[in-house]
């Protein structure tokens, strides 16, 4: 089974957010994605499949500019743990792949001097819609629609966390955190709790404790770890045993965040950098829409960089 190897918000390889992305994974079940992805050791991975173009899960093959449904794939995403509901930097990344992928002289080419390429992709937890345009060989600018965002709050009947508590949990002090920004719980496909810091904080910071069960007390799956002056942020797997380069789920909340708060303005790109602390710096372009708790379109984007390509010689 054939594959490609990406870096993702980059312009430069060996940088971002690294990614296998396998362009057409329709034989393969779940276990055996999760088994790939582990072997292949990336933060993630991507799994494309096709529909039928006249399944009812999948209206967008019926869409007039695309009757075959040849812009329109299922997205199953994987991490070391497990499948993920949504994912940004893969979605990003797969758009990528799908326009290098696509025949040359047809489809993406002919529109690259246009407005570009939209790529329709069905995560589990929503459909949606992402922009390609090719830069040069191997080279590509990926740019995610989220669509809305949410702001669930705790849950019915939870004690909210203190700020000295979420501080606790990355190692910091109470005061290490943003005194005009409070923690908050966004989505945008995963739900992330915001943790808006401030100073050196998040350079000091590391997760002293599981977040699966605190987390949970904030409606939350995942925690963002936000710099909000410099627009730098930091994000680990829960058991704080790996951090990611870049996380194109949790920079969607964060620009969520930053426009309900009236810290970016409507509809305007800025970089987000992150991965400064693994080696791998990252750049995100984002952008939010909307007012207060109506932000009701959220934009990630980047480069995207095809390193290299590989076969798999045998299947778990």
């Amino acid at each position: 089974m054939r594959y490609l190897h990406v870096d993702v918000f980059t312009d430069r390889p060996y940088s971002g957010n690294s990614l296998a992305v396998f362009p057409e994974a329709g034989t393969l079940t779940r276990a055996q994605m999760l088994a790939i992805t582990r072997e292949l050791r990336h933060f993630e991975s991507v799994f494309l499949t096709r529909d039928a173009p006249d399944t009812p899960e999948s209206p967008d093959a019926r869409d007039a500019r695309d009757p075959a449904g040849s812009r329109s794939r299922r997205a199953r995403v994987f991490d070391l743990a497990g499948e993920l509901d949504f994912a940004g930097h893969p979605l990003v990344g797969a758009a990528a792949v799908l326009h290098a992928e696509a025949p040359r002289g047809t489809g993406p080419q002919e529109e690259e001097e246009a407005d570009g390429c939209t790529w329709t992709l069905r995560a589990p937890a929503r459909t949606v819609r992402v922009t390609t345009r090719r830069r040069g060989p191997r080279h590509y600018a990926s740019t995610l629609d989220q669509g809305p965002a949410e702001f669930p709050g705790r849950p019915a009947g939870a004690q909210a966390p203190t700020g000295a508590e979420i501080a606790s949990w990355f190692s910091l002090r109470a005061g290490d955190l943003d005194p005009d920004l409070p923690p908050e719980t966004v989505s945008t496909g995963l739900r992330y709790l915001v943790v808006p810091v401030r100073g050196d904080a998040l350079a000091r910071a590391r997760v002293a404790t599981p977040l699966d069960a605190p987390l949970a007390r904030a409606g939350a799956g995942y925690a963002y770890l936000l710099d909000a002056g410099a627009m730098e942020g930091r994000h680990w797997t829960n058991d704080g045993a790996l951090e990611d380069t870049a996380t194109g789920s949790g920079a969607g909340c964060a620009a969520a965040y930053l426009r309900r708060h009236g810290r970016i303005a409507d509809g305007e790109p800025y970089v987000l950098r992150q991965g400064r602390f693994t080696g791998r710096g990252a750049e995100m372009t984002v952008s939010a829409y909307g007012r207060g708790r109506a932000v009701h379109r959220v934009r990630v984007g980047g480069g995207v960089v095809i390193v290299g390509e590989g076969s798999l010689a045998e299947l778990p």
